[in-house]
């Protein structure tokens, strides 16, 4: 009886360090039309992604409100997303706001050749 009592112990000492921390989805971050929301919830779902089940997918429509789009990223940055998905300007958005979560956009053109992203170097003074 001891033997069962220990194990049981054991086992639930285990799970404690899991159920303190509540098992926090990875989320991901979607910015852009309602249009595309579908496509984007059916691929991920094809890919195996369900919201709620082994991620947290937090949807932010702009509506033609581009003038928001700072504030939308600023917000989603702020909760510390896994990754953000975005229209083009919607990524730029979140280019300027942070430089560690992954961004992945969506455009009609090459980035680089449009001007939207850019690399800059440094270069020290010989």
């Amino acid at each position: 009886m001891r033997r069962r009592l220990f194990i049981v112990a054991l086992g639930s000492a285990a799970t404690w360090p899991v159920v303190a921390r509540g098992q926090q989805l990875p989320i991901v971050a979607f910015i852009g039309p309602q249009e595309d929301l579908s496509t984007f919830c059916t691929g991920l779902n094809e890919a195996g992604y369900t919201d709620g089940g082994n991620v947290t997918i937090l949807v932010r429509l702009l509506e033609g409100k581009f003038d928001r789009i700072r504030d939308v990223v600023a917000d989603l940055v702020s909760r510390h997303v896994s990754v953000i998905v975005s229209i083009t300007p919607g990524a730029l958005a979140a280019k300027a706001a942070t430089s560690t979560i992954p961004i992945v956009f969506a455009t009609g053109g090459d980035p680089v050749e449009l001007g939207s992203f850019r690399v800059s170097i440094d270069r020290a003074e010989t």
